[in-house]
């Protein structure tokens, strides 16, 4: 699928939201990677699953996932790892509290495959990243008059 020139993949994927009493709920989740943003991959979410009753997208590191299929891996907000022999975790962390989503390992293998035909790992063009992440994190910063 292309948006504004821009090649998008998309794979709706069935999940299981594991709930604190254990119990595991269906939900689909669209795992999302565009070639405008090569190192990151998008997991959206419906929108009854959010405290908002708003879609969420999280948004990580291609690379995190890429390791976390195979063995434990993630920092801060996100954690990736195996939970069965069929099953990988994704832990989504916010201060709201904590989401175990569990996905097939063969599914996230398949849209890992798909997004290497679009960007192989390497390959990826670190500079425009780099710089809408500065521009992210400056906001509004601007040089002041005179300056």
């Amino acid at each position: 699928m292309r948006h504004n020139g821009h090649l998008t993949l998309e794979q709706p994927t069935g999940a299981r939201l594991l709930t604190a009493d254990d119990e595991e709920l269906a939900v689909t989740v669209t795992l999302r990677y565009t070639a405008d943003d090569p190192l990151a991959v998008h997991f959206d979410f419906p929108a009854w699953i959010s405290l908002d009753g708003e879609e969420l997208t999280w948004t990580f590191a291609r690379g995190l996932l890429e390791e976390g299929v195979g063995s434990p891996a993630g920092l801060g907000n996100v954690h990736v790892g195996p939970y069965d022999r069929t099953r990988t975790a994704v832990e989504f962390r916010a201060p709201e509290g904590v989401a175990m989503i569990l996905f097939e390992t063969a599914a996230l293998h398949r849209y890992l495959l798909r997004t290497y035909r679009v960007t192989e790992p390497g390959d990826e063009p670190t500079q425009p990243a780099l710089e809408r992440g500065l521009a992210e994190l400056l906001g509004g910063v601007r040089d002041a008059p005179g300056a």
